[in-house]
C-alpha cells in the first residue's frame, strides 16, 4: 500500500456509492472485494440467508418449501432453512447431480443437522413424488439458480419451475428468480439485480464497492483455447520525438497486459523485437506524417497517444484523433483543444495535466481523494470521457460512477511509470469498457508497483513494472 495518509473514503462514501440494478459481473466483482478486506464467502452466505428467512417470516406462513440449486444460491437457500427450523415447518428439496460449490456442500452437511426435512432430487420423477409438498406449501423459496443464469433452465429443474408456478404458494426468490419462475417478492441480496426487488443488506464493507480490488479482475475476459494472433486487440502507441523511451514503455505495457499486437508510431527506434516500428521521418511527429497515422489509427483497435511527444505535435493528434475506434489519450497529448476519439476514450492525466485540462487545482492535501473526485467527475462529465486521475489515490470516474484506487507505492513517482500505465489501460480497453478498463488498469499497475518496491525500494524502475503486470492481472486464472 501507499506510504502515504490515506483518506477515510467511508466518509463520503454516500456520495459515490452507486445506486440501482447491479449487474452480474459487477456483483461477482463486489462480492470478491469484500472478501479481499476479510469478509468471507461464508459470511455472507450467512448474512444473505439469514435475511431470506426474515423475508418468509414476514409472511406468517406454516409451512415452507426450498428449493436449491447445487451453487452459492442454493447455499442462501439452505442457511434460510436453519433460521426456519423453529416454528415453521421446513421442508428442503436439492439437486443432488452434478458438482455443488463448496460454499453450498458447506451449508447442507450443516443442515443436516437440523430440524428440517431434506429431499434430494436427481429427475422429473423424484419431484413428481413430492407433489403433495408443492401443494400444501404457504411459501416456496426459490434458491435454485439466481444471478448468472443463462436461459432456461433444462430438466430437473424445468420441472421444479412448472410446478412451483403451479403451486398456491407464495413464491420468494433469493436474490433473483429462476428464469421462468414467477415471484411474488424478491429478496435481493445488498443491490437489485431486476426491478422491483425488495433490498437487504448483508454487510458488503463501503469500500469493496467504491475502491478497485481484485475482484475487478473477474471482469477481464478469458481467452478461448482457439484464439488465434490478433484476438487480444492491436494497439497502436504514438509517440516519442524529444522522449524516445516514453512510448516503448507504453508498448510492453500493453503488451503485457493481454494485446498480440503492439504497433510503435515514431521517429525514435528502440531495439525492441517484440514491438513492431513504424518509423516517421524526422526527429518530431509533424503535419507530413497526418495521412499515414490516420491510416494506422483505423486499423487498431486501441490507439495510446502522447507519451513522450513534445509540445510540438498537438495538431497532428487532433487530426489524428477521429479516426481512433477507442483512445487513450495521456502525458502531452493531455492539451486543449483536448483531442477524443470517435468511440471511447480515456485521459490518464497527473495533477498538473488535470488543471490544464479542466481549468481547476485539485487540493495538494493527499488525504483529499473525495474532493479530487468530485472535481474529476464534474470535468469527465464535461468531457465527455473517463478520466484516470493518478495521484496518492488514483480517481477512476466517467462523469457518473467513481471509483477509488489505493494501490501502488511513492516509489513510483520514477519516471514512466505513467507510459506503462497508458499501455496497460489501451491493452485492456480492447475488450472492456473504458471505465472498467482504467478501475484494472490502475489497480494492477499499482499492485506491481508495490511488488517491485518490496524489491527495490526507491530504485524503481519503470521497465520493472512490465514483467510484474501478467502476475498481478491474469492471477485470477489460476
Amino acid at each position: 500500500m501507499k506510504c502515504v495518509i490515506m483518506p477515510d473514503l467511508t466518509v463520503c462514501a454516500e456520495e459515490f456509492l452507486e445506486e440501482g440494478v447491479i449487474t452480474h459481473e459487477r456483483m461477482r466483482a463486489v462480492d470478491a472485494n469484500a472478501q479481499a478486506l476479510g469478509v468471507t464467502g461464508l459470511q455472507l452466505m450467512e448474512s444473505a440467508g439469514k435475511a431470506l428467512a426474515v423475508s418468509v417470516l414476514a409472511l406468517r406462513p406454516d409451512s415452507v418449501f426450498i428449493l436449491c440449486g447445487r451453487g452459492n444460491n442454493g447455499g442462501d437457500g439452505m442457511v434460510a432453512a436453519r433460521y426456519l427450523q423453529r416454528g415453521v415447518d421446513t421442508v428442503v428439496c436439492y439437486l443432488d447431480s452434478g458438482t455443488r460449490s463448496p460454499s453450498c456442500a458447506h451449508q447442507l452437511a450443516a443442515l443436516k443437522g437440523c430440524r428440517v426435512t431434506l429431499h434430494p432430487f436427481v429427475s422429473t420423477d423424484d419431484l413428481r413424488s413430492l407433489s403433495s409438498v408443492f401443494s400444501k406449501a404457504d411459501v416456496i423459496v426459490d434458491a435454485l439458480l439466481g444471478t448468472g443464469a443463462a436461459g432456461m433452465p433444462k430438466e430437473p429443474l424445468a420441472a421444479c419451475v412448472a410446478m412451483a408456478n403451479a403451486s398456491r404458494a407464495k413464491i420468494i426468490a433469493a436474490d433473483l428468480p429462476s428464469p421462468g419462475m414467477r415471484a411474488d417478492r424478491i429478496c435481493a441480496f445488498h443491490r437489485p439485480k431486476v426491478k422491483g426487488s425488495e433490498v437487504v443488506d448483508i454487510g458488503i464493507p463501503i469500500e469493496a464497492e467504491i475502491c478497485t480490488g481484485p475482484g475487478d479482475l473477474t471482469l477481464i475476459p478469458m481467452r478461448k483455447r482457439t484464439s488465434h494472433k490478433g484476438v487480444g486487440g492491436e494497439v497502436l502507441v504514438i509517440g516519442g520525438g524529444p522522449y524516445q523511451g516514453a512510448p516503448y514503455l507504453a508498448g510492453l505495457g500493453a503488451l503485457r497486459a493481454g494485446a498480440d499486437i503492439v504497433r510503435i508510431a515514431s521517429p525514435v527506434f528502440e531495439p525492441v523485437p517484440d514491438l513492431i516500428y513504424e518509423r516517421l521521418t524526422g526527429d518530431r511527429i509533424g503535419g507530413e506524417h497526418t495521412e499515414r497515422l490516420i491510416a494506422l489509427a483505423e486499423r487498431a483497435d486501441v490507439v495510446v497517444c502522447g507519451n513522450g511527444l513534445g509540445t510540438e505535435s498537438h495538431e497532428v493528434i487532433l487530426a489524428v484523433s477521429p479516426h481512433c475506434k477507442k483512445a487513450v489519450f495521456d502525458a502531452d497529448a493531455l492539451r486543449l483543444p483536448l483531442p477524443k476519439a470517435c468511440g471511447e476514450t480515456v485521459y490518464t492525466p497527473h495533477a498538473g495535466e488535470f488543471t490544464r485540462i479542466a481549468g481547476v487545482r485539485l487540493s495538494e492535501d493527499a488525504g483529499d481523494a473525495c474532493g479530487r473526485a468530485r472535481e474529476a467527475k464534474a470535468a469527465a462529465a464535461t468531457l465527455g470521457g473517463t478520466i484516470l486521475l493518478k495521484g496518492p489515490v488514483d480517481v477512476i470516474t466517467d462523469g457518473r460512477r467513481v471509483r477509488f484506487n489505493r494501490t501502488g507505492d511513492p516509489a513510483m513517482s520514477v519516471g514512466g511509470t505513467g507510459d506503462v500505465l497508458a499501455g496497460v489501460t489501451g491493452a485492456l480497453l480492447c475488450h472492456l469498457p473504458a471505465f472498467e478498463a482504467a478501475c484494472i488498469a490502475a489497480y494492477a499497475v499499482g499492485r506491481a508497483g508495490e511488488r517491485v518496491a518490496e524489491e527495490r525500494g526507491e530504485g524503481m524502475l519503470a521497465s520493472d513494472l512490465v514483467d510484474r503486470i501478467p502476475k498481478e492481472l491474469f492471477r485470477r486464472q489460476k
